[in-house]
């Protein structure tokens, strides 16, 4: 049995087969996917997956940073109301993006302390997006961080301080197919870290694992990750795929 934390099957990339690739996930072993928000244009298609495979996955609902524009607090007030519906298992995709443009900067933070806020007042964990804005993040993790806060590192791919960093804010960190990569540096990460702070998933439809590069992301390709995190700790894959099981339970209150 696992579980995969980030995956976003609502996505068009699926509109053609998606009961398909459902189903390779089901056969692989993959017993729940958890589902988060992207923009206002995913929540009906996000809700319509849910309500056709509530028993297989769980949700979460956010605002992902590179959706923060100028009207950003509009999005955030349809984001609010989304919330006060009692299916969350999360609040997420939510945090910090300077990758590509840093405009919004100040207005990616407004948003990420509010829902983070959000989630503390629901009881609800975070799926936090990072990309080249770790120490700003850090930040706000540590101004929020009274005790209720709780979470995961989307797709972590930081270095082992960093890791610690993040772990002793009480994240758990997520990893997908960059973990596979021969250019990835986080193998050391994944040896030095406890497995009990380690989380498996996929971010599908993007970031497929070695061997599927270069093709469409799907859940059931998340073996192939935990496959590799087994080898980088030198243990037996039944026991990554309990305990990584357990650890998503836990955060997530499954």
């Amino acid at each position: 049995m696992y579980i995969n934390t980030h995956s976003h099957i609502y996505d068009k990339a699926f509109d053609d087969d998606r009961e398909v690739v459902l189903q390779r996930a089901i056969d692989a072993g993959i017993t729940m996917l958890i589902v988060p928000n992207n923009d206002l244009g995913s929540i009906k298609p996000l809700h319509e997956f849910y309500e056709k495979h509530q028993d297989y996955c769980k949700v979460m609902m956010g605002l992902h940073p590179e959706e923060i524009k100028d009207d950003y607090k509009k999005s955030l007030s349809v984001i609010e109301k989304e919330l006060e519906q009692d299916i969350w298992t999360g609040v997420g995709e939510i945090g910090l993006d300077y990758y590509w443009d840093r405009t919004y900067e100040k207005q990616q933070v407004d948003a990420f302390v509010q829902q983070l806020r959000w989630a503390k007042q629901l009881g609800l964990p975070v799926s936090i997006h990072n990309r080249e804005s770790f120490d700003t993040l850090i930040k706000v993790l540590e101004h929020e961080q009274d005790g209720n806060l709780r979470g995961v590192m989307h797709c972590f791919s930081g270095n082992i301080e960093q890791a610690y960093i993040a772990m002793k804010l009480g994240m758990y960190l997520g990893f997908g197919g960059v973990a596979t990569y021969k250019n990835s540096k986080l193998r050391d990460v994944i040896e030095q870290i406890p497995t009990d702070r380690i989380l498996l998933e996929t971010d599908d439809p993007y970031l497929p694992p070695v061997p599927y590069r270069g093709q469409r992301n799907e859940p059931s390709y998340m073996i192939k990750v935990a496959e590799k995190i087994a080898e980088f700790k030198g243990i037996d894959i039944k026991e990554i795929e309990e305990i990584t099981t357990k650890n998503a339970i836990n955060l997530f209150k499954i």
